[in-house]
């Protein structure tokens, strides 16, 4: 499935940054002793799946990646940052309801398509 992977350090400019210029990216950094990521996650994954492509979930291990997250100014997890065109377009902290990622994810593909539609304009 080409809508679910996992990223490091090593692979995140390709697997993420790269990648927003064709579908938005939504970057889930999580841990699997943090209780509210092993909430997330799962929910997210059957988001990604339910979407079909429309956008892709890449999970980081922050235990893993410290480096990446203290890039992204992590302060709490699970963090998501959703990328678009090559940057940050949004985030949020903590697990929410599926109604929010919902929402969110639906914002952050019609963002995505808003920024084509100018860059063709």
């Amino acid at each position: 499935m080409d809508f679910l992977c996992d990223v490091g350090e090593a692979d995140f400019e390709e697997r993420v940054v790269a990648r927003s210029h064709q579908v938005p990216v939504l970057v889930d950094i999580g841990a699997g002793w943090c209780g509210p990521c092993r909430v997330l996650t799962p929910l997210l994954e059957r988001l990604a799946k339910e979407y079909g492509g429309a956008f892709v979930l890449a999970n980081v291990d922050a235990d893993e990646n410290m480096k990446l997250a203290g890039r992204h100014k992590v302060r709490g997890f699970p963090t998501v940052i959703a990328y678009s065109r090559g940057g940050e377009i949004d985030r949020f902290h903590s697990a929410q309801t599926e109604g929010f990622l919902r929402r969110f994810i639906d914002g952050v593909i019609a963002r995505h398509a808003a920024q084509a539609a100018g860059q063709l304009a």
